[in-house]
Parts: structure tokens; C-alpha cells; sequence
């Protein structure tokens, strides 16, 4: 792959034509497919369905989203290929381990070392993944089950790491409710990747202005994507968290909604894909954010992260 180019599932872009894009979302996901978990979460398996709901977002003005479901959970890249053709949408694809209940057995990652797990994430980086040709645009979801990481996690986070310096793709996290995301980020820059590569995940589902504060000094983005799934006395909360921040300089910020179940679908009564743009982002307005910022928030931040500057 060349440099200065953001890879979709289509190929690769000019990063100037992303637009505006939802950095932490799901097309497809079974996340009930583990022992011991009896529920059915996740979304339904249904292209026409998930065309009309991917067209409200892009009525509103979206762009481009990123897919960030890995193996074990039901990643699909010739169905988000094809969703891409349908809907006009850059979907940029992720690639890695979600986190430990949720390791394919196939994978081996128990087996690998993690020299092997990485030369597996840059084989289908550089060659497309499961035969189709599709390549990963990220790393990530790379996550931790609880707020500790792992022994099986750090190696899947380690792998990421080195898969990411080999590769130039920046990294998004699955770090919830604790500072875990400031762990991961221990790990990657032991391995040598910029904080700037990192993106930590689900950072509105710990609202702390200390954790985010410490991650953007650092020099990491952080994503809040859980927006949309929160009481509105939290999502407040997190709206002016946000504004403070922004009002203190710091900018390393996106957004999305992280759709993961049925019942987020706009059909079954949800928000869908379209709470960013209809509700945070007027929330921020009324906070005094400029458009100014809210554009390199959606559109110029999602560009930079994405934009892969140099491959070996």
C-alpha cells in the first residue's frame, strides 16, 4: 500500500475524500457466541436492513464509518465490500483480537507467539483477509475483558503493536469503565509505537476529566463512542467533558455510537448510526464549540488517524 492513503474495504482513498466519518462502529457482530453467555447481542443479519439504516446516516451528511469487528465475533469483509457499493460509504475494516472470552479458537493465540500473532495481522494488512482480498484499514478492536489487562491480552497487544509499526495503521482500543486505556497504552509504547497511533476506546464510559486529561497529555486520542447508549444526566456529563477539554487546548478527540445490538437499530427504536451528527454535535454547539472544531473533530481527526504516512 502507498503512503498518504486511508485503505477501505474497497481499496485504498485519497484521504481528502473521507469526509465525515464515525470512528468506532459495528455492521455485523455476534457477541452471544462464547461459554456461558445466553443473551442475543448483537445485530441482525440483514443487508437490507442495514442499507436503510446506513442511509439515514448519510442523509444526515455522513462519510465513512469504521467496522471494528474482529474474528471470533463475526466480522464479514465481502458483505461490508458489498454494503460499501450499496450505500456509498468508505468503511474502513478492522482487524485483531477483541479481548480473551472472545479469542477464536482457530486463532491460536494461545499457541503463537507473539512474533507469529503479529506476522498473522500484517499478512491479512498487506494481502486481505479470510481469501476476499478485503484489507484492514485499523488495528482494533484491541481489548481487555476487565480493567486489568490480561496475560493473553498483553500479547495481543503486543502483537498489535508490532503489526502496527510494521504496517504504519493506528490502534483502537476496547478499554471500559477504568483507565485500562492508559495500561494498553503502556504496552504500545514499550513496543514502540507513537501514542499518536493510539486510539483509546469507549473513553465516555469512564468520565473522568483526570483519565482523559493524563491520555491526551500523553499524546493518544481518545474516542467517545458510546454516545447514544447513556441516561441523558450522563450524556450531558460527557458533552461537557468534552467542551472542557476542547476549551483547554486539546483536541486528539472522536466520536461514534458503537452499534453493537438490535435494539440501538433506529427500526427497533434506537438512535441507529445517527446520533452523532443529530444530537452531539448540536449538543456541543450549545456548549459554545465552533464549527471550526467540531469539523476537525468528524472529519479532519478520523483523516489523520486513518491516514497511513509510511509501510516497510
Amino acid at each position: 500500500m502507498s503512503a498518504g492513503r486511508i485503505v477501505t474495504v474497497l481499496g485504498e482513498i485519497d484521504p481528502a475524500t473521507l469526509g465525515t466519518t464515525l470512528m468506532h462502529e459495528h455492521l455485523y457482530i455476534r457477541l452471544w457466541e462464547i461459554p456461558g453467555r445466553f443473551d442475543v447481542a448483537g445485530l441482525p443479519d440483514d443487508d437490507d436492513l442495514l442499507v436503510e439504516e446506513l442511509t439515514a446516516f448519510t442523509a444526515q451528511g455522513g462519510n465513512a464509518l469504521v467496522e471494528l469487528t474482529v474474528p471470533g465475533i463475526g466480522r464479514e469483509p465481502a458483505r461490508m465490500a458489498a454494503l460499501a457499493r450499496r450505500t456509498g460509504l468508505h468503511i474502513v475494516m478492522g482487524c485483531g483480537w477483541y479481548r480473551q472470552p472472545y479469542y477464536p479458537a482457530a486463532e491460536d493465540v494461545d499457541r503463537r507467539s507473539v512474533d507469529q500473532l503479529a506476522d498473522r495481522l500484517v499478512e491479512e494488512i498487506r494481502h486481505g483477509a479470510d481469501g476476499t482480498g478485503v484489507r484492514p484499514g485499523i488495528i482494533g478492536e484491541i481489548g481487555a475483558d476487565k480493567s486489568w489487562i490480561s496475560a493473553q491480552e498483553e500479547r495481543c497487544h503486543r502483537a498489535a503493536a508490532r503489526a502496527s509499526r510494521r504496517t504504519g495503521l493506528a490502534i483502537a482500543t476496547h478499554s471500559v469503565g477504568s483507565d485500562v486505556g492508559l495500561h494498553a497504552l503502556d504496552l504500545f509504547e514499550e513496543e514502540g509505537v507513537a501514542p499518536d497511533r493510539v486510539v483509546i476506546g469507549h473513553a465516555d464510559s469512564h468520565p473522568s476529566l483526570a483519565f482523559y486529561r493524563t491520555a491526551l497529555d500523553r499524546g493518544a486520542w481518545l474516542s467517545f463512542d458510546n454516545l447514544g447508549a447513556f441516561p441523558p444526566a450522563y450524556t450531558e456529563r460527557i458533552l461537557d467533558a468534552v467542551a472542557t477539554l476542547l476549551g483547554e487546548g486539546h483536541h486528539r478527540i472522536v466520536f461514534s455510537q458503537d452499534v453493537c445490538k438490535r435494539d440501538m437499530f433506529a427500526l427497533f427504536g434506537g438512535n441507529g448510526y445517527g446520533y452523532v451528527l443529530g444530537s452531539v454535535l448540536p449538543g456541543l454547539r450549545a456548549r459554545g464549540v465552533a464549527e471550526k472544531q467540531l469539523h476537525r473533530l468528524t472529519v479532519e481527526n478520523p483523516r489523520e488517524v486513518l491516514t497511513v504516512a509510511a509501510v516497510d
